[in-house]
């Protein structure tokens, strides 16, 4: 029986940093690049006699996104001690939660191929996260503590996703509204946000689970779909090979683009749960949870429910814009200062999703660290409704300001990009681009109208771009006849 007679069923556990200066039970950084074992104090080495204190701010972003997912926020939930031992989990054990955590249930809405569907969460609870072993190419190995401590939400959902697409679709959902939240950069080079993939198989048509398999510790959305699509393609070979599957951990090679066996899966009880003896059960107050309720934002769903409702975008261009908190307000910000209107929301999504999103790609820069300011954005585009500034000529100065900043007049005046509007000018060059192009002339007056694109090229190239385009077109038809 051939792989499409069977179907994935996959659940993912996420692993979310919060974006707090502290760790979650002391007082060092969560500052990302510092030397190895720099951000380290007694309690994240785990030295004997100290105590874990609880970072309030933790608290407040799990109550957070429990708000914003739907969840039950339990006013009780109790810390728990997950015993193993591994050289980067200094205490022997990961203080997390288990039969109490602090959010149940809750969702996520996802779209995958205009098919709308709710994935169900079973959890989100919060946990320390264990240092890193750093390998070198001479077979050493160390341990950097610095991660140790670093507080986690894992938000773990139900076996709800039937292909890569969804599962894709449902991180990506996922990690917009963390980034809106504010609990979560977002950054999977990082691994501030990363995943854990339990994925099984079963024949189309059945109702029961297969045995599982997770796959460790993925930061890529491209890792996830090949990692996912070579699991589930083993699974089916050794099903059909009369074999079982066995319930296993397995690690994803990128670079062989397959998955290997890491241990085998431990259940709960092997983990030996038991709560932590040195942190009381976390009753939540009723006024923190009407506050944090009262502060959230507007989630990348309703936003985008809002460009497309009110400002008539398609569904792609506001899909590119919520995901993406700052990119959003950026763009709030700079229709704001343009215009309003279907007509100006969408030319402003269209310099958003094509000419800034590549200016941001290629300087690895998010809207914070951008030289271009929302006013900056408008002005070129009110410099180019008002005829001082060409297609080319605007996508020079975006650039300039993007990288170098500066007011968009005092870039167009500088560096002489102000569009040509003069008949006269723009009438030598059209006279010069036909006398050079005699065949050509010949050919469109012969009936191949479609050389109005090349003669448009020439004169615009004579005029390095500046050339008033409605003009050129105008006096090129005038010249050929017609």
């Amino acid at each position: 029986m051939p792989v499409s007679d069977f179907e994935v069923v996959m659940g993912l556990e996420v692993h979310a940093q919060l974006l707090t200066r502290t760790k979650i039970f002391c007082g060092c950084s969560t500052e990302f690049g510092a030397e190895p074992n720099h951000h380290v104090c007694p309690v994240c080495l785990a030295m004997p006699g100290v105590l874990p204190r609880l970072n309030a701010r933790v608290v407040e972003f799990a109550v957070r996104t429990g708000l914003a997912l739907g969840c039950d926020i339990r006013r009780k939930s109790v810390f728990a001690r997950k015993n193993y031992f591994y050289p980067d989990l200094p205490k022997g054990y990961q203080i997390s939660q288990y039969e109490l955590p602090i959010c149940l249930g809750g969702g996520v809405s996802i779209e995958v191929e205009g098919v709308e569907k709710f994935v169900r969460l079973t959890r989100i609870h919060m946990e320390e996260d264990a240092g890193k072993n750093v390998h070198d190419a001479l077979g050493g190995s160390a341990v950097d503590l610095n991660r140790a401590g670093v507080p986690l939400l894992e938000i773990v959902s139900e076996p709800d996703l039937r292909s890569v697409d969804e599962a894709v679709a449902y991180l990506k959902a996922l990690r917009a509204i963390l980034m809106t939240l504010g609990v979560n950069d977002g950054n999977l080079e990082e691994g501030s946000f990363r995943c854990d993939a339990n994925v099984s198989v079963r024949r189309k048509g059945e109702t029961a689970l297969g045995q599982r398999c997770e796959i460790k510790n993925m930061n890529s959305f491209r890792f996830l779909k090949q990692a996912v699509e070579y699991e589930a393609r083993r699974q089916v070979e050794l099903i059909e090979a009369g074999g079982k599957v066995e319930q296993e951990t397995r690690l994803f090679d990128p670079q062989k683009g397959e998955t290997r066996a890491m241990r085998s899966k431990e259940d709960a009880h092997d983990y030996r749960y038991f709560p932590e003896p040195d942190l009381p059960p976390l009753i939540l107050d009723e006024e923190l949870v009407a506050r944090v309720r009262a502060s959230l934002p507007e989630l990348p769903r309703a936003r985008a429910a809002r460009y497309r409702d009110q400002l008539r975008l398609p569904a792609y261009d506001a899909g590119l814009l919520v995901a993406d908190r700052d990119v959003a307000t950026f763009f709030d910000a700079a229709l704001a200062a343009y215009g309003e209107g279907p007509e100006a929301a969408k030319k402003v999504a269209n310099w958003m999703n094509g000419e800034v999103a590549k200016l941001a790609n290629e300087t690895g820069l998010a809207p914070p660290r951008w030289k271009l300011r929302p006013e900056h954005l408008a002005g070129i585009l009110k410099l180019q409704d008002a005829g001082a500034l060409g297609g080319p000529g605007a996508k020079q100065v975006l650039e300039v300001v993007f990288r170098e900043g500066g007011d968009p007049a005092e870039v167009v005046k500088a560096r002489g990009l102000a569009q040509v509007s003069d008949e006269g000018a723009i009438e030598a060059a059209v006279d010069a681009v036909l006398a050079a192009s005699p065949a050509e002339v010949e050919r469109y007056r012969g009936g191949n109208l479609k050389l109005m694109g090349f003669f448009v090229g020439q004169v615009m190239k004579q005029m390095r771009g500046k050339g008033n385009p409605g003009l050129v077109n105008a006096l090129l038809k005038k010249k050929l006849g017609g």
